[in-house]
């Protein structure tokens, strides 16, 4: 996949994980039931202040599983747990987890959300 494919695919899933409504969202559970056990894209997302973290997984629902940092910053922060949820989008990589890396990082870039430590520089 070329550079300008790449940009197209990773536009087309930050449009999917940014702009899906809030209440289509998955909310937090303890199991993560509802979440796909598939490689992906994934958003934590606050129901006004918008993206607070995109990252990129093997498998979405396991992220979840083992905790995440994002959901402590949030609680650090205050929020309350009924304004943060999660998009997910499943991606078929292929066995190319390089794929997954670069579309997380156009979307990083393009976005810059406040719970992502570091952002990538374009290469």
């Amino acid at each position: 996949m070329n550079n300008s494919e790449l940009q197209i695919q990773a536009r087309k899933i930050l449009d999917t994980i940014a702009f899906i409504p809030f209440e289509q969202c998955q909310p937090l559970t303890r199991g993560f039931e509802s979440i796909p056990a598939r490689p992906g894209i994934y958003a934590v997302r606050h129901r006004t202040d918008g993206l607070l973290y995109i990252g990129k997984t093997k498998s979405l629902r396991g992220r979840f599983n083992g905790g995440h940092k994002a959901f402590l910053w949030a609680w650090l922060d205050k929020y309350h747990d009924e304004d943060v949820r999660i998009a997910v989008q499943a991606i078929a990589y292929s066995g190319n987890p390089k794929l997954l890396l670069e579309l997380e990082a156009i979307m990083l870039r393009a976005t810059e959300p406040p719970y992502n430590v570091q952002i990538p520089a374009e290469m």
